[in-house]
């Protein structure tokens, strides 16, 4: 009698348990949908809060190189010439 439930369990996890829980799984994984609704209104709210802290910065930047027009060395220069092309 033993020897005939093993090999019908072993048969049956291979055969039934192992596609089942394959399928379990890849079924969980192509119904997470990314991020949630929360996130992506988090992500937009940050995008425009880096688009206005960019802003200010040019701003400053042109107020003290208005007022002393040695101060804006190359490095400001090439990073403004490369927010231009990024727009």
């Amino acid at each position: 009698m033993e020897d005939i439930i093993v090999p019908v369990a072993v048969v049956g996890m291979l055969f039934l348990g192992l596609p089942g829980m394959i399928l379990h799984y890849v079924t969980k994984w192509k119904s997470q949908t990314g991020i949630s609704n929360q996130d992506e209104a988090l992500l937009d709210e940050l995008h425009e809060l880096a688009r206005r802290l960019d802003q200010r910065i040019e701003t400053v930047e042109r107020i003290v190189a208005a007022e002393n027009p040695n101060w804006k060395d190359g490095r400001i220069a090439d990073l403004s010439e490369q927010r231009k092309l990024l727009r």
